[in-house]
């Protein structure tokens, strides 16, 4: 092999692995948050969403969260309790 062609092809064999590294790096960077404003009525087992579906909690953080968020409307009671499930509104899609 010549000099010149072994050159590029470690240059391409460096090419891969930074690019490979660079897009390694970039997914880590990604994080999910939590939208207290998403939480039509919350429950400590899950909460109806704005668009009436049903959510477990994630995480225990994002019940934290929507609880001390103004305005929040929170019920310390899993929401099977009520005969609606624990809608509290009209729901029009």
């Amino acid at each position: 092999m010549n000099k010149t062609l072994k050159s590029a092809a470690i240059a391409i064999a460096f090419a891969g692995v930074s690019a490979l590294s660079l897009s390694t790096a970039f997914a880590a960077d990604i994080a999910v948050t939590f939208d207290p404003n998403t939480v039509a009525y919350g429950y400590n087992d899950g909460y109806w969403s704005r668009t009436h579906e049903w959510h477990n909690w994630e995480q225990p953080a994002h019940m934290q969260t929507y609880r001390t968020s103004p305005g929040v409307q929170y019920y310390e009671y899993a929401h099977t309790r009520d005969a609606d499930q624990g809608w509290r509104g009209e729901w029009k899609r």
